[in-house]
């Protein structure tokens, strides 16, 4: 039996009960959650996004979904469906609200809503109890469903810090249509005119990316990959997206590379609902060579291993809504240096769980120190893990969402 089937066949396929959680999070908080369930048994909850593959929305909704199901709560799941022209809008939505500038033209307006509106027409919401539209993508879908009688909620899972203004304005139309806008932190949520709130997204423990992995079957996976182990290995594990700057982090591996040795593994693969990740992709293939690896398999058991060996865990970010991958890299115990963003500083305190880093020269420092410090990734990956036990599983997200979606129970 292959290394990926003998953990799909432990992990259940991904089918986990919250029974499963209390090993984890104790028997008093399990019943709590059982009885918050127990209120919403009658209840109807619909999700649509924009993917069902790749990137951090798809990383949560799929054990979310499977929970609130087993919990007795009826939840589907939509997905957007739209043409190359809409996800090229809809990318430039995403990284404007994410910083950087950009404008919308009269046409791309059209492409949007008329993409998400064609979406409106196949998606049976109407009798929904509550709706949660999840990022920029599927937005106006509300405008199609005037007479509607449940809830409507949005979810942004992306770094609204500092978005353009003028893309801003334009989405805020749409959003203020709806009953509340959701955040993963306090301070993305701006002057919006109608109620927001925050919940912080969390991972699934048993599932086969997360799942305990014996010493062997990483061995077997990553020589499957051709991943050498005679030196320490430094790995990022994310989207090839600009926003991750897997270019800042080649940088700076090889300034690290000057004083200790160790192999650079980026891993990774692109959302289907992002037209710039070939690009991106294909720069960051150009950079590769003996000691710097560029990995696109589609392998959650490879993630899985490569977070479990790694020496340091990158994950350097310019922006980041939450940052998934950091949650699970200190689930496994890893020594992550990340970037000092507002997503990664929810997760990380400087020093005492992971690091913290502004720059290419600070990356490339706190790299060299945690490869020559062994002492310092036995002490920091103990607390790291314990910091997602205590607030970042998926147990926390589901209880969360239980006390929202009972707060606008009708």
């Amino acid at each position: 039996m292959s290394v990926a089937a003998s953990v799909l066949e432990r992990s259940l396929l991904g089918l986990h009960t919250l029974d499963e959680y209390e090993p984890l999070i104790g028997a008093a908080a399990t019943e709590r959650i059982f009885r918050k369930a127990e209120g919403l048994r009658t209840q109807r909850v619909a999700h649509v996004s924009s993917t069902y593959y790749g990137g951090g929305v798809s990383e949560i909704l799929t054990p979310l979904t499977l929970m609130m199901n087993a919990s007795g709560i009826e939840t589907g799941w939509s997905m957007i469906q739209g043409t190359p022209a809409f996800f090229e809008c809809t990318k430039k939505i995403h990284n404007a609200l994410q910083g950087q500038k950009a404008s919308l033209s009269d046409t791309e307006k059209a492409i949007y809503e008329k993409v998400v509106a064609e979406n409106g027409l196949r998606f049976p919401l109407d009798e929904c109890d509550a709706v949660i539209v999840h990022d920029p993508q599927p937005l106006p879908l509300i405008a199609r469903f005037p007479d509607r009688e449940g809830s409507w909620l949005w979810q942004c899972h992306i770094d609204l810090s500092t978005p353009h203004a003028a893309v801003w304005d334009y989405v805020q139309e749409f959003i203020r249509q709806y009953d509340t806008a959701i955040f993963s932190l306090p301070e993305y949520a701006s002057s919006l005119g109608i109620e927001h709130c925050c919940i912080t997204p969390a991972i699934n423990p048993f599932s086969p990316k997360n799942a305990e992995l014996a010493d062997e079957e990483i061995e077997k996976c990553l020589a499957q990959y051709e991943v050498p182990t005679d030196l320490p290995l430094v790995v990022q594990i994310s989207r090839f997206d600009r926003w991750k700057d897997p270019l800042g982090v080649i940088d700076a591996v090889r300034m690290a590379q000057q004083q200790v040795d160790c192999t650079l593994v980026l891993a990774g693969n692109g959302a289907t609902d992002d037209p710039e990740g070939v690009i991106m992709r294909k720069e960051v293939h150009a950079l590769a060579e003996d000691r710097v690896l560029v990995l696109t398999a589609d392998d959650p058991i490879l993630v899985n291993a490569l977070q479990r060996r790694a020496a340091v865990v990158l994950q350097k970010s310019i922006r980041e809504g939450f940052g998934l991958t950091v949650t699970e890299a200190m689930w496994k115990g890893a020594t992550v240096i990340g970037g000092n963003v507002a997503g990664i500083r929810r997760q990380i305190r400087d020093g005492d769980n992971g690091f913290l880093v502004d720059s290419i020269e600070q990356t490339a420092e706190r790299i060299v120190q945690v490869l020559t410090q062994p002492e310092i990734r036995a002490r920091i990956g103990v607390r790291a893990k314990e910091s997602v036990r205590e607030n970042f599983l998926m147990s926390h997200l589901l209880e969360d969402w239980l006390d929202l979606l009972t707060a606008f129970k009708r």
